[in-house]
């Protein structure tokens, strides 16, 4: 099984891209996943090189339309088609899937192996998925992986203010989802209910709050407590209302709320010590969260005029 980490950057060689921006996050205790964006705008045309064999699926979001796209297979061409922008399309990287390059292209590839897809029917109490339903260059109108994509986009073009807990959310939240909408998973009824128990919800509290820049995994937790990552996810939003990443993005906002409290305390420091990557990352999430900004959330809490410093 190929890393995801290495995948990532061998993605790049066949599809001739001089950068494949990606994440990398191991959310599944016996694999490793990966999102990778690929764009090109001045491509050099010709039949896409060959991507790393492997028993692994690539879902991949498209944010561009690539009219006429000759889609190849163990090394012919299977169809010639249009692919459409904000569609989704899936490749078995078993059948060694290629194509012609010969117009600018963006897309962002998820890398699911089959451990990621076995694992999480195991911890959904289900069968074995076998293969994947999917035919080449057929798009599917996948609003979940179309929403995701969107999302780890930003994460893409901010690395630095990237979440790794919302990163280990969304891809688990993807692999997830295409088990069970390509390849049929039916959850366990009895695995969807149930909470933390009251010590548990402590423990993982003081944890996350223990790093509020959001550089620990979900998977690192929740071994703490020997459960799976999508259980103590699914468990912790059951007992605290949130998931993970949603709960420490409120606690940052509750914890610069109070520094705001200090009067001469600058913003720009405020913003470090709660957890954000600068100042401008603060002020962006605090305004979509209150609905102001922290400047004017600490004129109106002070009493007094307050600068943006």
């Amino acid at each position: 099984m190929t890393p995801a980490g290495a995948f990532a950057q061998k993605l790049g060689q066949p599809l001739k891209l001089k950068d494949a921006p990606s994440l990398i996050t191991r959310t599944l205790r016996s694999a490793e996943l990966a999102v990778i964006e690929a764009r090109d705008d001045d491509p050099v045309q010709g039949l896409c090189g060959v991507l790393p064999a492997d028993d692994a699926y690539l879902v991949s979001i498209k944010f561009r339309d690539y009219p006429d796209c000759e889609c190849w297979e163990r090394g012919r061409c299977v169809i010639k088609t249009d692919i459409h922008a904000g569609k989704t399309y899936l490749y078995d990287l078993k059948r060694d899937p290629r194509y012609v390059i010969d117009k600018p292209f963006h897309s962002l590839f998820f890398y699911l192996p089959r451990s990621a897809l076995d694992d999480v029917a195991r911890q959904a109490g289900a069968p074995l998925i076998g293969e994947l339903a999917y035919r080449p260059g057929v798009g599917h109108d996948d609003t979940i992986v179309r929403h995701i994509g969107s999302s780890l986009g930003e994460a893409l073009r901010r690395p630095d203010e990237a979440n790794q807990l919302f990163v280990d959310h969304a891809m688990l939240a993807v692999t997830a989802h295409v088990a069970q909408t390509y390849g049929g998973l039916r959850r366990s009824a009895e695995l969807c209910r149930g909470g933390l128990a009251p010590w548990q919800v402590k423990r993982a509290c003081e944890k996350l709050e223990s790093d509020l820049g959001g550089k620990i995994s979900l998977d690192r937790i929740a071994a703490e407590f020997d459960l799976s990552v999508s259980h103590f996810s699914r468990a912790f939003r059951v007992s605290t209302g949130l998931p993970p990443h949603r709960w420490l993005l409120r606690q940052r906002v509750n914890t610069a709320k109070q520094l705001m409290g200090v009067r001469d305390l600058p913003l720009s420091e405020i913003a470090i010590s709660a957890g954000f990557a600068n100042q401008s990352h603060f002020t962006r999430v605090f305004s979509q969260t209150v609905g102001v900004s922290p400047a004017a959330w600490r004129r109106e809490a002070l009493g007094a005029p307050e600068s943006d410093s």
